[in-house]
């Protein structure tokens, strides 16, 4: 059984008789979908795959009957391996490795542990996302438009597009900047921003050839970046003995707090989690049999753990490399994206492989990868909120365009500028880091309610577990965002002005997660606009 397995007693069973393992409300006929003889229950459209997209676990004929969970098959597995990997792009992205070198630069190898368990929560908090859209059929941006009406849904929707924006930028541009280090400067910033642009047109030729070619593209790309890295380990040699010293003894000091931070800030993208809920979904599971829903999930649990092992590797391979090159040294504190390539290649030469074009290949498969991914989410998040009846192409279309012509104007905005970069960066991590309880609270509030999960809800320990993750998660993320802004605004109209969005925000937080405790939505939203009016 895996660590999010269900603490309730199995249902009855009856050959004749299907029961259904979620809640109906008399105005839902979506509320129930399965696979194979219950596809009648199958709503009409379906906002993440269709039908047809997606793929058949084959099924014995001694397991057609049975009640229980089926013995683990290798086979199976394999069937249900895809969506963990793309979900763990999220923590490959080039916000993760700049804050990877970061942290390896100036503290070393001190904070291998914090990147251990970083990974693990977010694992954590990807498996409840994968356990909504398993047991319901449905992923996170379509249960949030029922489940908050109004203003709270449409406030919802926007910090989600916000966050996708905001990492796409990073993203687009981490992948650019690759593309101008492989060119040796010759192909400038916005080039290599027009160029990443196309990976849109990329991804929707792979959909065309189904799910699982999409899927083998990312592990082609996932493998290209674990060789750039581990080649990369392999030529610096780090310390074996320090490694391991640094991922099994915590150590924090003030001087590394801010590279501790964005280590843990990195791994919760806000629209990572709507992304999991909904490609768990390519797989066909009759969510009415309570054992195929286990199943999927024990699958799911694995094979998501794997991809984020791989991941925390791939992170692990980065820390390392520059704790060893830099840590300690007076480049450390302006060692980024753009000029890691260069610093690496003074500090080991060049040899058959330069290790600057190395890094290069690996930044870019990370770029790509990425931003695949975020035109993927981005399609889900549009058609869940906004239950919008286009056509795949143009929401992709249209999520690529958000985030493209900004980043084309901040690329021939900072294209001279290593240090003007390295601001936007701070800004973007920030706007990341605002928009995460918008993500988890929502996620933990619907996987602990029976009437959205039925016997799949999680338990009383596993909430604790989770709500305390959650909670340390937005602290970190609000000590830097203090810190932040502390150092940033020194107007007092500015000043004022922060003040008044930051009351706002923490009562849409507070609102959240009353509104999750069963209160009155039309309570808490009559006194969250009377508050909004007192600030105005």
């Amino acid at each position: 059984m895996t660590p999010l397995d269900l603490d309730s007693s199995p249902l009855p069973s009856s050959k004749k008789t299907k029961i259904p393992l979620l809640p109906m409300s008399s105005g839902d006929d979506a509320a129930v979908a399965g696979a194979g003889e219950s596809d009648a229950l199958l709503p009409s459209v379906e906002n993440a795959y269709e039908s047809s997209e997606k793929i058949s676990i084959a099924i014995s004929d001694d397991e057609t009957d049975a009640d229980s969970v089926p013995s683990f098959s290798w086979r199976k597995l394999w069937l249900f391996t895809g969506p963990g990997f793309l979900m763990s792009i999220a923590f490959l992205d080039p916000g993760n490795l700049e804050g990877d070198l970061q942290a390896g630069a100036v503290a070393g190898y001190s904070l291998l542990w914090l990147l251990l368990w970083a990974t693990a929560m977010g694992l954590l908090i990807q498996l409840l996302s994968a356990r909504l859209g398993v047991a319901t059929g449905r992923h996170l941006a379509e249960i949030c438009r029922e489940e908050y009406k109004g203003w709270a849904g449409v406030a919802l929707w926007i910090m989600a597009e916000l966050a996708l924006i905001g990492a796409d930028i990073q993203e687009v541009i981490g992948s650019a900047i690759a593309i101008k280090v492989l060119s040796r400067g010759v192909l400038p910033l916005w080039a290599g921003v027009v160029i990443t642009a196309s990976d849109c047109f990329i991804f929707l030729f792979l959909e065309n050839y189904g799910v699982r070619k999409l899927e083998a593209a990312f592990a082609v790309l996932i493998g290209t970046m674990a060789f750039s890295f581990a080649w990369m380990f392999g030529k610096t040699k780090p310390s074996g003995t320090e490694l391991l010293l640094g991922i099994l003894i915590p150590k924090l000091s003030s001087k590394t707090i801010r590279q501790a931070v964005g280590v843990v800030g990195c791994v919760i993208m806000p629209h990572n989690v709507f992304l999991h809920s909904a490609l768990v979904q390519s797989r066909k599971i009759d969510i009415n049999k309570k054992s195929r829903v286990q199943e999927a999930l024990n699958y799911y649990s694995i094979e998501s753990t794997i991809a984020l092992i791989i991941s925390f590797m791939i992170n692990l391979f980065v820390t390392t490399v520059f704790a060893k090159g830099f840590f300690g040294s007076k480049e450390a504190d302006s060692i980024g994206l753009e000029n890691a390539g260069q610093f690496l290649q003074s500090k080991y030469g060049g040899g058959l492989f330069p290790i600057l074009y190395i890094w290069g290949v690996g930044l870019l498969a990370a770029g790509q990868s990425s931003t695949i991914t975020g035109t993927y989410a981005g399609q889900f998040i549009m058609g869940g909120f906004l239950n919008l009846p286009l056509k795949k192409w143009l929401r992709a279309l249209i999520t690529r365009s958000f985030a493209i012509i900004p980043t084309i104007i901040v690329a021939l905005f900072f294209d001279t500028s290593n240090a003007a970069l390295d601001i936007l960066n701070e800004w973007l991590n920030v706007l990341q880091s605002v928009q995460i309880p918008f993500a988890l609270i929502p996620l933990l509030t619907l996987v602990s309610k029976e009437e959205v999960m039925g016997v799949f809800k999680i338990g009383h320990v596993m909430k604790m577990v989770t709500w305390t993750v959650a909670a340390l998660l937005i602290i970190i993320n609000g000590y830097l965002l203090l810190e932040f802004f502390s150092s940033e605004v020194h107007s007092i109209l500015v000043g004022s002005i922060v003040c008044v969005a930051i009351t706002l925000y923490v009562a849409f937080i507070v609102y959240l997660i009353m509104h999750g405790q069963g209160l009155s939505s039309q309570n808490l939203a009559a006194g969250f606009k009377r508050l909004v009016g007192s600030e105005n």
